[in-house]
């Protein structure tokens, strides 16, 4: 395609920032090279209808600005004409009543608060254990507890590290925007050199310029910031040459979790309850969580975790909606299949630019962060939420971590 001082691959969050941050600094010609055909990466915000017609945002990706007090996306928001809704999140509030019997709100809460009170304590004593052994034996509610586990990083509880897991940061304030979270990362991406449909196979650094490999041609180019997951440099979708062994060894041992979402529009959706969550099962992992009327819209939300999610995604297109309605009309009633209709439904495991949804606290977790992380030769720099230490699985982590590796490019090319 051409020469440039410097490439940035990956138009999520992390390698928009790093963009953003390199042309702030006038660091010379900046070009994005992004695989998909749109801007976000695992930021995808879905729209249904058009805007004039009264269309609604869909997060098919991350929704939620996770400590949003300090969440650098949440500060840049309003400057780009998005508004933050301060609503409080379903899980802040009182789940369906069809979950519940008399007394099972209240003991269900226990055995949470029970559950979180065993990983403060092994946090404390940094244990090396897995979450798993903080289930009560027997408990009546392990099952909807493991969900949320799953719900939450990705991955079964038997997956998770405490000590790893502990390192994760959170202001526990968490906000959204109505436009989506995928809507606010493209309009930040706007005033960038991004190429579209342009997947880097290789990046070849044996040489005084690096010569960076895509379908639409080479560009060569003094420094690049890497923003691919992990997975995409564990299989050698994205190959380097020289080989770097130490990084394809740490993306390996650093697996993304899955958590998939699906919507489905509803048909006289006034008489379901606002923001309000339903549990399709709570005595099994393998169970979905519906979110009605998010914004007050007429649709309702699903989210699927862990094994279950992937296993859901192996089933084909259309499998998380059939299976959430399943469970709705169980809960429900039987009289709201005819209400119920598919929109759309994401399958991150099956992206084979993402596979998988976000990183956790597994095995080895912080040394392989850390290893994914750092520069190479003073020409290769990564970013990612995957490289973030205490930020893993959030868009203002990756969005930090981009800024951090346009700091050391900057650094380097000044050199």
């Amino acid at each position: 395609m051409r020469d440039v001082d410097m490439v940035v691959i990956g138009a999520g969050a992390a390698g928009i920032a790093a963009a953003r941050a390199l042309v702030e600094h006038r660091v010379g010609s900046v070009v994005v090279l992004e695989a998909r055909s749109r801007v976000g990466g695992r930021a995808w915000t879905y729209r249904k209808g058009s805007h004039q017609a009264g269309g609604i945002a869909l997060d098919l990706g991350c929704g939620w600005l996770h400590s949003a007090d300090t969440n650098e996306w949440a500060a840049l928001a309003p400057s780009l004409g998005f508004a933050v809704d301060t609503m409080l999140p379903p899980w802040e509030r009182p789940a369906h009543r069809a979950n519940f019997g008399p007394g099972e709100r209240e003991d269900y809460h226990a055995a949470w608060s029970s559950f979180y009170a065993r990983i403060a304590d092994a946090e404390a004593r940094n244990s090396t254990a897995r979450m798993s052994t903080c289930f009560e034996p027997g408990n009546r509610w392990n099952g909807l507890l493991g969900a949320m586990v799953t719900y939450i990083n990705g991955a079964e509880a038997d997956q998770l590290v405490i000590a790893e897991y502990a390192r994760y940061r959170d202001t526990e304030i968490n906000r959204r925007i109505a436009q989506g979270y995928g809507t606010l990362i493209e309009a930040y991406a706007a005033p960038l050199d991004v190429r579209l449909s342009a997947p880097v196979t290789l990046i070849d650094h044996s040489g005084p310029r690096l010569r960076i490999t895509t379908p639409q041609g080479d560009v060569t180019a003094r420094a690049a910031i890497i923003a691919a997951p992990p997975g995409v440099i564990a299989n050698e979708t994205l190959r380097f040459t020289p080989a770097l062994p130490g990084k394809l060894a740490a993306a390996h041992a650093l697996p993304l979790g899955v958590a998939d979402k699906m919507f489905l529009a509803v048909d006289e959706a006034d008489d379901l309850p606002i923001e309000t969550r339903l549990y399709g099962a709570t005595d099994t992992v393998e169970t979905g969580s519906y979110t009605f009327r998010p914004f007050g819209r007429p649709v309702i939300e699903g989210y699927f975790g862990g094994k279950f999610a992937r296993a859901l995604e192996h089933e084909g297109d259309g499998a998380i909606a059939a299976f959430a309605i399943e469970q709705i009309c169980a809960a429900l009633g039987n009289g709201m299949r005819k209400r119920l209709h598919p929109i759309i439904e994401s399958a991150w495991a099956r992206d084979p630019y993402a596979l998988g949804a976000y990183s956790y606290g597994g095995e080895g977790a912080a040394a392989a962060r850390a290893t994914l992380a750092a520069a190479v030769d003073g020409r290769l720099f990564f970013a990612g939420e995957h490289c973030s230490e205490v930020d893993f699985s959030t868009a203002h982590g990756a969005y930090r971590s981009g800024v951090t590796a346009a700091s050391e490019a900057i650094s380097a090319l000044q050199a």
